[in-house]
């Protein structure tokens, strides 16, 4: 088994701000790795520079073994570049997929602050999502062919909402549910797509601890239901401890440690990271 997902001395540049700064790591098919550090430390750009939403000034991102995302600085961003390794992909092909391209391949997320379309109702919400893979046309669509696979998506849009026990909200605007539902909304819309990587951007974010630990249940199986592997940044640290297989962190975009859980949870610039209390002598 190998990698889903993998980056390669990623760098992510504003102006003569380095948000990201020389990331590599790996996440492994069928696990759950996690990505924790301070605020502002990176992780959302990170997950930003995996979906397209930022293209890397520098960097490689592979999925399922294959080069999905890559960049290297040039011109003007060349002379400003403060990152490591400015040429080591100069000679590669630049790769920029666009967002709606990435989650075609197979990679869905959900966002750090909820993202779902006020005006539509539950159902819609994960029904639009289904559409990333329909298999219709203008042809279909003109002359009604596409009646069984709007049918289709309709029946699985459904047996969505039961499977998050959202049934009962289906005809109901989704802003209108409590915020511990619209994160199971967020990520009944993001399994529509049919991931086979799936990042959640703080999924427990505004939980209560029951809602919390409750999570970390729900994340290990849809990872055994649908076969995902999970990357997910989260500040929660007794979700991160309870459901990750391994760790990755990171502080002022560099990593400064990685491991299981156990090894995270005492490294010492883990924890100076977090508590910004420096060694004394």
């Amino acid at each position: 088994m190998g990698n889903a997902l993998r980056l390669e001395n990623v760098t992510m540049q504003f102006g003569g701000v380095v948000s990201v700064n020389n990331l590599s790591l790996e996440v492994p098919e069928h696990k759950i790795i996690a990505l924790i550090g301070p605020n502002g430390a990176g992780k959302t750009t990170a997950f930003n520079c995996i979906t397209g939403v930022y293209q890397p000034t520098n960097g490689l991102i592979e999925f399922m073994g294959k080069p999905m995302v890559r960049n290297h600085p040039t011109g003007k961003s060349l002379k400003t570049y403060k990152g490591e390794h400015a040429d080591k992909f100069a000679k590669e092909q630049i790769l920029a997929p666009t967002p709606d391209e990435i989650t075609g391949l197979g990679i869905a997320r959900t966002f750090q602050n909820i993202r779902l379309w006020k005006s539509m109702t539950v159902f819609e919400n994960v029904l639009i999502a289904k559409h990333q893979h329909a298999k219709q046309n203008v042809f279909s669509a003109t002359f009604r062919r596409n009646l069984a696979e709007e049918k289709r998506m309709r029946d699985e849009t459904m047996e969505l909402l039961v499977e998050q026990d959202l049934e009962t909200y289906k005809d109901e605007l989704a802003v209108s549910l409590p915020y511990g539902l619209q994160r199971r909304l967020e990520i009944a819309r993001a399994l529509a797509t049919h991931p086979s990587l799936l990042l959640l951007d703080e999924p427990a974010a505004g939980m209560n601890p029951l809602e919390t630990s409750m999570l970390a249940d729900f994340v290990r199986q849809i990872r055994e239901k649908y076969d995902l592997t999970v990357f997910l940044i989260e500040h929660h640290m007794d979700l991160v401890m309870n459901v990750s297989d391994y760790i990755y962190v990171i502080d002022f975009g560099s990593e400064i440690a990685r491991g299981v859980p156990e090894e995270v949870q005492n490294n010492h610039r883990v924890i100076e990271a977090y508590l910004g209390v420096g060694d004394e002598e």
